[in-house]
């Protein structure tokens, strides 16, 4: 759920804060940073409405709390439900470790299920694990796609589960006529997945009023942060030029006072920003009770959900026509089903590795999902999450590639993929 693949981290301080806390933090190829955008930068498009017709979003599925990750909302559903030691969390098998962490936090016990091939949850295996322990179930809409929450909700109520729909893939979409993230006890979403956003995460309840769950500011610091870092990333991806040029003193005064700060800092200092937007390592529980800035909510109202929704569905039938025909790899989903808006184009390749390598020292902005799984969840737990998280990799589709910048990725996708097929035959 974090903003980066673990294979995109921007540097180790992230990483160091997170072994200090005590998370899983594997061993990670230093590759170059992206050329391209692998989440949407800030533009003056962003806010653009559009004749887009009206998109759907977790937005519209209950009461909320803002908080400043995913996994951060995890940990604040599981405290709310009154989930701790002796628990057992049901959680699926192909998973980041972001949402693994907060059951650990929890005092709860993961217990892993298996998935299918194309994602959806094995109910049976679910059915099997059950004890008087389990107390909730974690169902993740894998790259926007949704489980099939109607029966995940009848599941869950026959047998006195909580269900939280885990949306950090799936802020906009519905499932039969109604929002994701209306079908769970709980659900959550990273919003800096599909918004121009250096932070934020969503907790949403349609069942339950939240009001246990106490939120307060960061601080000045960790708001002014919070927007700096937005414009920043809009800026080194060459958006907002007017703004970056009106701005360029102040930014630079700004940089030469914050690495002034930072040496000064104490090492256990609480860090100005949760490490979730700086590298996607590890759960930080000091962010527990600190809302989603000031500037990152605004965002979530201003920022065109409409035109969003539109363009990332285009962008995804873009890829899938122009990588069709390439050996050796496929789209994870034949179909773009309506109502569906994805987080990213997921396609299934055969030779992962080589092609996952190139392109990542090449610059282009592949990512994984699942890239690491909890240690001691292999093939004998479940061999499809094995697989999916080697086999599968992910292209940007968000709704700020420009036509260049899509037509370049197309153009590396289809030369690697050609040239690896040229190689191993």
């Amino acid at each position: 759920m974090g903003n980066f693949s673990i294979s995109d981290v921007k540097s180790g301080e992230a990483a160091d804060q997170a072994r200090a806390l005590g998370s899983f933090v594997p061993n990670v190829p230093d590759y170059p940073r992206s050329r391209l955008p692998i989440n949407p930068p800030l533009s003056m498009a962003s806010f653009l409405r559009g004749l887009h017709g009206a998109v759907p979003s977790i937005l519209d599925a209950g009461p909320r709390r803002y908080t400043t990750s995913g996994r951060v909302a995890i940990a604040l559903a599981l405290r709310d439900a009154g989930i701790g030691p002796g628990d057992k969390v049901l959680v699926p098998s192909y998973h980041c470790s972001s949402m693994v962490e907060p059951v650990i936090w929890a005092g709860a016990t993961p217990v892993f299920f298996r998935v299918h091939a194309n994602t959806a949850i094995n109910l049976d295996d679910v059915a099997a694990k059950l004890d008087e322990r389990c107390k909730l179930l974690m169902a993740t809409n894998y790259f926007g796609f949704p489980q099939d929450l109607g029966a995940l909700r009848a599941f869950c109520d026959s047998r006195g589960l909580l269900l939280l729909e885990d949306c950090a893939h799936s802020f906009l979409g519905e499932h039969k006529g109604r929002p994701l993230g209306s079908w769970g006890d709980y659900a959550i979403a990273s919003s800096m997945k599909f918004f121009p956003l250096y932070e934020g995460g969503l907790l949403v309840s349609a069942r339950r009023p939240l009001d246990k769950v106490e939120q307060h500011s960061a601080g000045l610091a960790f708001e002014a942060k919070a927007m700096i870092n937005t414009l920043e990333d809009g800026f080194a991806h060459d958006r907002l030029r007017l703004l970056r040029a009106l701005t360029y003193v102040p930014m630079k005064l700004k940089s030469l006072l914050w690495s002034q700060i930072k040496a000064r800092r104490q090492p256990d200092a609480q860090p100005l920003a949760p490490g979730s937007s700086d590298g996607g390592f590890g759960f930080d529980p000091r962010w527990l009770d600190k809302r989603s800035s000031r500037f990152s909510r605004m965002m979530l109202r201003v920022v065109s959900r409409n035109r969003m929704g539109a363009l990332r569905r285009r962008n995804y039938l873009r890829l899938q026509q122009a990588l069709a025909d390439l050996p050796g790899i496929h789209p994870l989903h034949a179909e773009l089903p309506d109502n569906v808006y994805p987080w990213v184009f997921p396609m299934v390749a055969d030779e992962p590795e080589a092609i996952f390598r190139v392109l990542k020292m090449d610059g282009a902005p592949v990512i994984r999902f699942g890239e690491f799984l909890w240690p001691g969840v292999d093939a004998s737990v479940c061999a499809n999450s094995v697989d999916l998280s080697r086999r599968v990799l992910q292209l940007p589709c968000h709704q700020e590639m420009r036509e260049r910048e899509m037509a370049w990725m197309i153009d590396k996708v289809r030369s690697v993929v050609l040239a690896q097929k040229a190689k191993s035959s």
